[in-house]
């Protein structure tokens, strides 16, 4: 037992040993009180100690969803608000670096302005209808703010965690000009088909920092995929931040035969949002203190993910955290139909809970039916208590006027 656990298993017992006392005085002055099963007697659940505990482990400290000397209000009054929907940390992060709600629907460096996105972005069309899609990616040192006051020291691709979003349709050909800018050596690891030579998992193929590599290969096979760091050891560079979606749409006659609803991108027009899953081992014992979606704690309980009601939503999900061999999304008051890999355009499954491996990653559709707020999470409870919780906002499609 690690010297932080055992600590905040001491400050747990303390308080509910005064909080005990505190109901035990307050019982001999009401008559009939009665403590109710299942109710932390601090107010402080054990979902709330649990998300102290991840910002304890980074030196932070995050307030807690009830304060003890509320208490004496509500055992008078009989209320015993478990407040789940509201747990996390108090406060908000600076999204000026990096913003959880804008990486959902950015790829390519969408979100950039044309003039900055032409530095790191280029397309040019070929004769043969594809297109050569370049990038420069380069890989920092960077502190990244993971929970209000709560700073990772993280390696990242461009400055960010997750990396940027490479997108391209079944067979462009791509070009990274990769500048590793860290301290560490990198490189960028591609999942799909390429040469042997642009794998960036050999010693050989390490990039040096100060230097610099052209990843060079053909999108294929279509589907959702993943690149990150290879370079030893492995967890470290994939736990401190080295990872991005990688998406590949398949080409658009490919997805003939699917009724008469318009395509995108070879697939059908839908609202598209990229997930990863992530965690953050913030004292370095090799166990995550802090669980996301797109590296922010919570973020989205506070700023949920707009959708509109009746509207195809698509979710490019990806599985990155490591140290963990699972993780999950379950979406509430809803099922989804899942397509594992993306690599078939025919269903593997209809469900509302979905687990992944390490590296997995799976592309999900639903609609949602109604309007309302709508609670999604890991089902491993820890990690939901520890920040990987959001809410999507599904309002009705405004009317033209």
């Amino acid at each position: 037992m690690t010297f932080l656990r055992r600590l905040t298993y001491i400050l747990i017992i303390q308080n509910i040993y005064y909080q005990m006392k505190h109901m035990k005085d307050i019982g001999l002055k009401q008559r009939g009180s009665e403590s109710r099963p299942g109710v932390s007697v601090s107010g402080l659940s054990r979902r709330s100690w649990l998300a102290g505990l991840g910002s304890l482990a980074g030196g932070s400290t995050l307030l807690l969803n009830k304060r003890a000397s509320g208490q004496e209000s509500q055992l008078s009054t009989g209320t015993f608000p478990h407040a789940t929907t509201a747990m996390g940390p108090v406060g908000r992060v600076s999204t000026e670096s990096f913003n959880p709600t804008t990486f959902l629907r950015a790829w390519n460096f969408s979100d950039l302005a044309p003039a900055t996105r032409e530095k790191v972005y280029r397309e040019t069309l070929k004769s043969d209808g594809t297109m050569l899609r370049e990038y420069e990616i380069y890989a920092v040192d960077r502190e990244i703010e993971i929970a209000p006051g709560l700073f990772f020291p993280a390696w990242t691709y461009n400055g960010q965690v997750p990396g940027p979003t490479i997108r391209a349709t079944e067979g462009d050909h791509l070009r990274i000009n990769f500048i590793n800018q860290g301290t560490h050596p990198h490189t960028m690891h591609f999942h799909g088909w390429h040469p042997p030579e642009m794998d960036g998992s050999l010693a050989s193929h390490q990039v040096m920092p100060g230097e610099q590599f052209v990843y060079e290969f053909d999108a294929e096979p279509f589907g959702l995929h993943l690149y990150h760091c290879h370079a030893n050891p492995l967890k470290r560079h994939l736990h401190k931040g080295l990872y991005g979606a990688f998406i590949i749409d398949p080409r658009p006659e490919k997805a003939s035969g699917k009724g008469t609803a318009a395509t995108f991108r070879g697939r059908a027009t839908a609202d598209e949002l990229v997930m990863v899953m992530n965690g953050f081992d913030t004292n370095f014992d090799a166990e995550n203190e802090v669980y996301a979606v797109n590296s922010v704690a919570s973020f989205h309980m506070h700023e949920p993910v707009q959708v509109t009601v009746g509207q195809l939503v698509r979710i490019y999900l990806v599985n990155v955290t490591e140290f963990d061999p699972l993780n999950s999304l379950h979406l509430h008051g809803m099922f989804f139909d899942v397509y594992r890999t993306g690599t078939s355009l025919t269903r593997t499954e209809v469900t509302d809970t979905l687990m992944l491996c390490q590296g997995e990653r799976a592309i999900l559709e639903t609609t949602f039916r109604y309007p309302g707020e709508y609670m999604f999470h890991a089902h491993q409870s820890e990690f939901a208590e520890l920040g990987w919780m959001g809410l999507f906002r599904a309002e009705a499609a405004s009317r033209a006027t």
